[in-house]
């Protein structure tokens, strides 16, 4: 990370102190610990938009004739596909 800004962050009292005592527990300045919950949270975001936007490209017409192939090997045990 080269370039870096400062952000005024208010928080209420209780999560301020839950803060301080996780970093602490962390061995992490506060600083570094709000930075990674903050990057965790991010990275949850993302992924989840990663995953809406395949699968908004999917072809489930093609999957269904995939799936339904008599070919390959048998389904190993435990993986059967159950008959409703």
């Amino acid at each position: 990370m080269k370039e870096t800004s400062t952000f005024p962050l208010r928080l209420p009292t209780s999560l301020r102190k839950a803060v301080q005592r996780l970093s602490k527990e962390d061995g992490t300045t506060i600083n570094q610990f709000v930075t990674i919950a903050v990057a965790e949270k991010v990275s949850a975001l993302e992924t989840a938009r990663f995953f809406v936007d395949r699968k908004n490209c999917a072809d489930f017409k093609a999957f269904d004739r995939i799936m339904k192939r008599r070919r390959g090997e048998p389904p190993r045990k435990g993986d059967e596909i159950l008959q409703e």
